[in-house]
């Protein structure tokens, strides 16, 4: 059996090795949430900008549920594979500057006496939209959400990100310590500012003066995050342990491209990432719309619709001539929502998307995009939706993508085939969905009706309603997916 990946003596000669000493790295950072996407992003950039500039800006990572990834990582003394795939063939990047990895369902004291610890400066986030706890119709606490009742309920002993944050804070108050930076990486519009709002408000709730200290004390710097990452497979691990010479249960796969904008306001020091490619701004929420509206819902539009036809990867979506033009005829449409953004040409911008999402070396599941639809449609698709219509333009492709989804949330492949939802109200949708006819107005007017998710100015939109239904009937009733 292939010796497991612990240590950077011996591997082979084509793994890219980190350019700085392992054994002087001290914990700068405490990450939570250490899923493929902080491996294929956070981590290298760190590791980039260490290697350029130095620092005490070595990363403990906290996985707030599971612990394989925590495990695994612990077991090769954080180190892991970073493969980098495209036509040309794949680089192995070996990443370092993990220095632990805690569980906290395991030892939760373990993650808040980090938390507290002064070394730790930053604390980063890459725990999903679902994972805030936020309620969607108010933009504040989901007082509903098991987390957040929980913490609440007992905020000595959190479970929830935004209880450990809160419950960090206030240790470090009352033991005048300063305050940590927390610092959002997840795919919501001003992540920053909403982290901010619901961290601020948990802690109204439980102590007003710990609030007053945090509003005061703690920046909230907002970040947007670009990097196509597919879940990890056999062939991953194959491949890693090809181009290292070494077992790796932590490797993961991901595309050339990489962007990372982020607003400079850090209370205690950061990493030189600028060096690494970073771009440290004052102000995010021009390049964070940009991504958000032709990415992602470009992401989203293709996977409903890939899913629906049978068409397992992204890239095979891209395949059929007419998908592939809908998805630029959709990026055109979500351009032209959009504020001029500083040093990016949207139409260039919308080639290299869709270059990026036929990559043949990139296996993206369209059912890994299609889940949690409920906490992505808002920011990719409705927003975007309703400004359109207000400047007069028919939001067509919206409707199609958002047909797509409701088409999508009946939960049964054109095969007769049931598959789960993935999404957090996926009880709700199918309560909604019980006794209602399998046709495009009445699944149509049935999901505009889950609450809290449907902005009036759509519903309340005859015409684009009207457009929704039809073309959600067309996908009921023809499998083949028309092209529109």
């Amino acid at each position: 059996m292939t010796e497991r990946l612990m240590n950077l003596s011996g591997l082979e000669p084509a793994a890219k090795l980190p350019g700085y000493d392992r054994k002087a790295l001290k914990p700068g950072i405490l990450h939570l949430g250490p899923g493929a996407f902080f491996r294929a992003h956070f981590a290298p950039f760190t590791d980039a900008a260490i290697a350029a500039a130095g620092g005490d800006w070595g990363i403990e990572v906290a996985s707030l549920r599971t612990a394989e990834v925590a495990d695994h990582l612990n077991e090769q003394n954080g180190l892991y594979t970073m493969l980098v795939r495209d036509t040309s063939g794949t680089t192995a990047h070996v990443i370092g500057p993990i220095l632990r990895a805690h569980v906290a369902t395991r030892n939760p004291g373990d993650l808040l006496t980090r938390l507290e610890d002064p070394a730790v400066r930053i604390v980063s986030l890459t725990v999903t939209e679902k994972a805030y706890g936020f309620d969607s119709a108010t933009g504040g606490l989901d007082l509903k959400h098991p987390d957040i009742a929980a913490d609440l309920a007992n905020r000595h002993a959190p479970r929830g990100v935004i209880g450990y944050l809160v419950e960090g804070l206030a240790r470090r108050r009352a033991k005048s310590i300063a305050p940590f930076t927390p610092l959002s990486c997840d795919n919501l519009p001003n992540n920053g500012a909403v982290l901010k709002r619901l961290v601020l408000e948990f802690a109204s709730r439980i102590d007003p003066e710990l609030r007053h200290w945090i509003e005061e004390k703690v920046p909230f710097p907002s970040t947007m995050v670009d990097r196509i990452t597919p879940a990890s497979t056999e062939a991953t691990y194959r491949d890693a342990e090809r181009l290292t010479g070494r077992q790796d249960l932590a490797a993961i796969e991901t595309e050339p491209f990489t962007q990372w904008v982020i607003e400079d306001h850090f209370v205690n020091g950061r990493p030189e990432w600028e060096k690494a490619g970073a771009l440290m701004v004052q102000e995010v929420s021009a390049y964070e719309k940009m991504k958000l509206r032709m990415l992602n819902g470009a992401h989203s539009l293709l996977a409903y619709l890939g899913y629906i036809a049978g068409y397992e990867f992204v890239r095979d979506v891209m395949d059929d001539p007419g998908l592939a033009a809908l998805a630029r005829r959709h990026m055109n449409a979500a351009a032209a929502t959009l504020d001029p953004v500083s040093g990016i040409d949207l139409e260039a911008y919308a080639d290299e998307l869709i270059a990026r999402f036929a990559n043949k070396a990139i296996a993206h599941r369209t059912y890994q995009i299609a889940m949690d639809g409920t906490q992505k449609l808002p920011q990719r698709l409705l927003e975007p939706a309703t400004e359109a219509l207000e400047h007069g333009a028919k939001a067509e492709t919206y409707a199609i993508a958002v047909a797509a989804w409701m088409r999508y949330a009946l939960g049964v492949d054109r095969n007769g085939e049931r598959y789960e939802l993935r999404d957090p109200r996926a009880a709700e949708i199918a309560a909604l969905l019980a006794n209602v006819p399998r046709n495009g107005g009445a699944v149509s007017k049935a999901l505009l009706g889950l609450p809290g998710l449907f902005p009036a100015a759509l519903t309340g939109n005859v015409a684009w309603t009207e457009d929704v239904a039809n073309k959600l009937e067309i996908l009921i009733q023809d499998n083949k997916l028309p092209l529109f």
